[in-house]
């Protein structure tokens, strides 16, 4: 399969370089794959398509302030770092902007209080890069000072509110990128939810390399995905296998929580606690072992993100969903509007 059956077209213009005021009001496209009808819809409506029959699961990572800017030592060219996965400690690989010149022992400045040294290169071009937090606090404390909301190149316009690049569920920091299909929830439609007797779960995969790292081979099975860390409880393995197991419809909030469920299912269709590193790469054909339906954001062309809508809902119907979405001038990628496949 190639990678290039995979492109459409996509005008500028529809890329949404901003949030909505009210996370809620974006724009759904539902799509039945029994039927192939397609309904114009608001996020808010999701409420009139699930039931007490659905379980919905979403990933509650949270984006860290993953962008810093700085200086080699001994020069003033900018660098630009974003940092993937913690590894231990104050040990982060990263991604380096120019990375060429960054060698094992280059030093970076940050400010006066972080300095960072590269102390190995990966296969593929990352850097491991050992952080010195001079005053002694937490990692995380000067990330919080320093550090920039790791938006995609393709948003061009300053995010004046850190928190429209947070679920409003998010709790356990470690992610790179937000886990953007969650964006759309807000206290009033979660409450509406459990009202009508839905079930929710929470699982964990911090986003990183693996979820948005461009395809760059010309075959599709060619690719090699960076690995993620993800998670799920003992109490929420067992009650989602309870739930599957009774019939219920499993509702994936997000391609990274279809990849969590689905690296963390076994052969039977049960999900199994604990946390493990994924590289899980989802493309047409892939039967699915343990997710049903899926809300999900629009995604860029050729990417592994689509490859995995496409698995769920059939390429042809992603290509009509999009060639409509795109008609319809549904606004797109993060902060834009959102699909629900059911």
């Amino acid at each position: 399969m190639k990678t290039s059956d995979f492109f459409y077209e996509l005008p500028e213009e529809l890329i949404a370089q901003t949030p909505l005021e009210k996370r809620d009001e974006s724009r759904m496209l539902v799509f039945n794959r029994e039927t192939g009808e397609i309904c114009d819809r608001h996020f808010y409506d999701i409420v009139d398509y699930l039931t007490d029959n659905d379980v919905l699961v979403w990933n509650r990572s949270r984006v860290i302030p993953a962008r810093l800017y700085g200086h080699r030592e001994g020069k003033d060219e900018v660098v630009e770092i974003l940092l993937l996965k913690k590894l231990y400690l104050v040990r982060y690989e990263c991604l380096v902007k120019p990375g060429k010149k960054f060698k094992i022992g280059s030093r970076i400045v940050f400010s006066d209080n972080l300095i960072g040294e590269v102390v190995a290169i990966q296969e593929t071009g990352e850097r491991i890069i050992r952080f010195d937090v001079v005053s002694g606090e937490p990692m995380e404390v000067e990330l919080e000072r320093i550090g920039e909301m790791p938006l995609p190149p393709y948003i061009k316009e300053k995010l004046n509110e850190k928190e429209r690049y947070q679920t409003i569920y998010s709790k356990e920091e470690g992610s790179s990128a937000a886990p953007t299909a969650g964006l759309h929830f807000t206290p009033e439609v979660i409450e509406k939810l459990k009202n009508k007797g839905v079930q929710i779960e929470e699982v964990v995969l911090h986003v990183g390399l693996g979820t948005f790292r461009p395809v760059q081979v010309d075959s599709v099975e060619e690719h090699i995905m960076h690995t993620e860390e993800c998670f799920i409880d003992e109490e929420t393995a067992k009650r989602l296998n309870e739930a599957k197991k009774n019939g219920k419809r499993i509702v994936a909030i997000g391609t990274t929580t279809v990849r969590t469920l689905e690296s963390m299912a076994n052969e039977d269709g049960e999900v199994v606690a604990g946390q493990k590193s994924t590289n899980i790469f989802i493309y047409p054909p892939y039967k699915f072992k343990f997710v049903d339906c899926l809300l999900t954001n629009f995604h860029l062309p050729e990417s592994t993100l689509l490859m995995l809508v496409s698995a769920l809902m059939g390429k042809d119907n992603m290509e009509k969903c999009y060639k409509h979405a795109v008609c319809d001038k549904y606004r797109f990628f993060s902060f834009g509007d959102c699909m629900l496949i059911i």
